[in-house]
């Protein structure tokens, strides 16, 4: 299987797409490294926990358990671990392992971050968003009532470590979820990606080894490019954030609770292509294209209720909103985007409104 190299002025690293690759981690401990924090879940440490006890061998660890979920990605709970690493013997030779999905590889990359002014940190994602998003990059951070993501760091680990074989354990929903991720790469950045995930969608869905074991790489190699050219999102990088700007928007009104952080991103994506289709930016073929194959990899929950006003009024409060320009991740065609600021308020509205229409 495929292995990708992430270049920054932080650090190079690999990102290593292979089934059973929990079992390597080991061989990316430093020489010499000090006690391993693992931050986990117990759903994901009940299904999963042998294999990585197995992997570190004899190497001195503790396991720290967080409650999932959005609602819990905030920064008592940073705070909670990292006390429990002082009074465990912690000091600056120790690493933090995140195991989980994107939360915990999130929180825990962020508890490295600042820990002691900053420690090393391994991901190992267990769920298919973190695999092709949230584990690579170096993104970290908590969220605040306000917004997503509004306190982090960027802390490039020293290896992702991407085991697609562990993603048989998900739950249907949460691998869809992973599934909007991946149609977003393919629009922001490869066709034939996109392409093969509508065309192919029974295979993707029932979770076909040689098909999920392609998209998966394909995604992080497309990631590793995008970060290693941009590492601090200057430039290039912001592509990535196509249909976060609205999904984000949809998960702080909906206060973190009814949609996974997959489903407000397919929203995203929907209210972003119709605001490209009213721009003029995108060809009407395109645009139903990406709404035809969100909707087939649907549904997500009802929209029912969400005022429109309330979630453009939440958009200027983006981490990716500078000087109160809200800048916008435009498709101009299946594989190519752009990034956009000073679009008119009143086809920004409306374009939610359509997207909200069209989920309820």
């Amino acid at each position: 299987m495929p292995q990708f190299q992430v270049s920054t002025p932080q650090r190079n690293y690999a990102a290593i797409v292979e089934r059973g690759a929990i079992a390597r981690l080991s061989e990316f401990l430093p020489h010499g490294c000090g006690k391993a924090f693992v931050v986990t879940t117990r759903d994901v440490w009940d299904l999963h926990g042998a294999r990585l006890t197995d992997a570190i061998g004899k190497h001195p660890h503790q396991v720290l358990f967080f409650a999932g979920g959005e609602g819990n990605k905030r920064m008592s709970h940073v705070e909670a671990m990292a006390e429990t690493m002082v009074e465990s013997g912690a000091d600056r030779s120790s690493i933090v392992i995140a195991f989980g999905g994107g939360i915990a590889t999130d929180l825990a990359g962020f508890l490295a971050a600042i820990f002691m002014r900053g420690i090393p940190v391994i991901q190992i994602p267990t769920t298919l968003l973190a695999q092709v998003d949230a584990a690579v990059g170096g993104k970290t951070g908590s969220n605040l009532v306000s917004g997503k993501n509004l306190v982090g760091a960027f802390h490039q680990p020293l290896a992702v470590l991407i085991d697609s074989g562990v993603l048989n354990t998900l739950p249907e929903r949460e691998y869809r979820a992973g599934l909007y991720e991946i149609i977003k790469t393919g629009i922001i950045a490869s066709e034939p990606l996109f392409r093969l995930l509508a065309d192919r969608r029974d295979d993707v869905l029932a979770q076909n080894h040689h098909v999920v074991d392609h998209i998966v790489a394909e995604s992080v190699r497309i990631k590793a490019e995008v970060v290693s050219a941009d590492e601090r999102e200057g430039g290039l990088r912001k592509i990535l954030n196509f249909g976060h700007t609205f999904g984000h928007a949809l998960e702080a009104e909906t206060q973190y609770t009814g949609f996974l952080h997959g489903e407000a991103v397919s929203w995203g994506m929907r209210a972003a292509t119709h605001l490209a289709g009213f721009l003029g930016m995108l060809a009407d073929d395109d645009v139903l294209s990406i709404l035809w194959t969100l909707d087939r990899y649907g549904p997500i929950p009802s929209t029912a209720g969400i005022p429109a006003a309330n979630l453009e009024a939440r958009l200027v409060k983006d981490k990716k909103t500078v000087q109160s320009k809200v800048h916008f991740v435009i498709p101009t065609r299946i594989g190519e985007v752009v990034v956009k600021s000073g679009i008119d308020n009143a086809l920004v509205l409306r374009a939610i409104e359509r997207a909200l229409e069209e989920c309820k």
